[in-house]
């Protein structure tokens, strides 16, 4: 029953995070309309051409229907740097785009204490709310009269402080005293009040807990400004990173990725084209590839540290095996899907098997080897990470994951843009040898 209860918390967690973010999301959604509706104004009155090119829509089979535009890229990313810079204060931002920041400078808020005998008493609370790694100076305040003195805290934003209001008061919790209301308001264990700036709650023990309003922006350890990644970078340019510099890192994580990637390419094309020319090699290897193609390269670390140890073999194996099933069903299908009435017309023209596989049924797979190549690369590029975490040096990943123990997030930030623009570039590469090998794709 607890594991029931426990699980049903888990999800009403998940569900009331989701519900947070979907006004934010259907703002992104929005504003992703309204640029395309500007678009296609702008568009319209520059261009006001009426041909069958203008008129031009989508149509199943053929890819050269939608390409990608350029302007809608460029404000995308320009959108989620902004984004970035928003919830962070960027100082690259004007402030008018900032989200609301957490609350900075001093507050105060009376409470009413009462003893045992129900006789009350307020005192005033000074907070001051001051940065993470500033210490602040607590202001002289005078006691007051009664039995419940004037207090100071000092809170670090983003964070709560306890106070313990009783410390210097003549009546204390030990002797039966208590809070019964914050400004007036009454107050219980389990309700908070809301005082604009700040928020105080009643502990089960009876003190105050003060936590000043939080605002929308990220805390710089959670999610560091785009200037503050930029520095980072230009530091670990100049300095290096654990003792190597940043294109070593880069570097290593880029030759473990691209041997890993091409061993499970000429294992995994011959081994799918194999299984998709020969029913006895489909019924052999099928069962394998279909049981270790849904297995996340993360579950093999165990056996590869084992098998092949903690060196540069077991981190390029990982990659090995992340690639050779994504590739060898890449070639399978790009076989099964050739046109059987193009091997017949190769058939009645006199073609032999050798001429039909070089000539028919290569040339017809090479666009689907080619998406399964952007694909395993991604997925090699995603499993390069766990695969330098086995005793890496050097890497990207082992970048990331050593800043991930120090809470260095700008650092953290810093190696998954690395790892994206580097992947992304290997993407584009891979598309343009696509366009240049197989100019027939999507051509029938």
């Amino acid at each position: 029953m607890s594991v029931l209860l426990g699980l049903f918390e888990e999800l009403v967690t998940i569900v009331t995070t989701v519900l947070l973010a979907l006004p934010y999301l259907a703002g992104y959604v929005v504003f992703i309309l309204l640029t395309l509706l500007l678009w296609r104004v702008v568009k319209k009155s520059l261009t006001s051409k009426k041909d069958f090119g203008s008129l031009k829509t989508v149509t199943f089979g053929d890819e050269s229907a939608v390409s990608s535009n350029f302007a809608a890229s460029v404000v995308s990313v320009v959108v989620i740097f902004v984004i970035w810079g928003a919830f962070t204060g960027s100082a690259l931002l004007p402030s008018f785009l900032h989200m609301p920041a957490a609350f900075e400078g001093e507050a105060e808020f009376y409470y009413t204490a009462e003893n045992e005998s129900g006789l009350q008493d307020d005192a005033l609370v000074r907070v001051i709310v001051h940065v993470v790694g500033v210490d602040a100076e607590l202001p002289q305040i005078e006691a007051g009269d009664g039995f419940a003195k004037n207090d100071a805290v000092a809170v670090k934003a983003y964070r709560s402080g306890l106070l313990k209001w009783d410390a210097n008061d003549e009546e204390t919790r030990k002797t039966g005293a208590r809070v019964v209301a914050i400004d007036g308001e009454p107050i219980v264990f389990g309700i908070d009040v809301d005082l604009g700036d700040i928020r105080v709650a009643l502990t089960q023990k009876g003190t105050l807990n003060v936590k000043p309003d939080t605002g929308l922006q990220m805390e710089p350890i959670w999610l560091p400004a785009p200037e503050d990644v930029w520095g980072r970078l230009t530091e670990i340019i100049t300095t290096g990173f654990k003792n190597y510099a940043l294109a070593e890192h880069l570097g290593f994580s880029l030759f473990r990725v691209v041997v890993g990637f091409l061993l499970g390419a000429m294992v995994g094309i011959p081994l799918g084209y194999a299984m998709g020319l020969s029913n006895w090699f489909r019924g052999w290897f099928d069962p394998i590839v279909e049981f270790m193609r849904p297995v996340p390269p993360l579950a093999l670390i165990p056996l590869v540290i084992i098998w092949f140890g903690i060196g540069e073999v077991g981190k390029v194996i990982l990659l090995f095996l992340a690639a050779l099933w994504i590739m060898a069903i890449a070639a399978r299908a790009g076989v099964s899907g050739v046109r059987i009435s193009k091997v017949h017309a190769a058939y009645s023209l006199g073609a032999s098997k050798l001429q039909i596989m070089r000539y028919v049924i290569v040339p017809n797979s090479l666009p689907e080897i080619f998406t399964g190549a952007r694909v395993a690369m991604g997925v090699c590029w995603g499993t390069v990470v766990a695969a330098e975490l086995v005793a890496a040096e050097k890497g990207a990943g082992m970048m990331i994951m050593v800043a991930s123990k120090f809470q260095q997030t700008d650092i953290v930030i810093l190696g998954i843009i690395l790892i994206g623009v580097i992947g992304f570039g290997i993407d584009m590469l891979m598309r343009w040898a696509e366009r240049w090998l197989v100019p027939w794709k999507g051509r029938g």
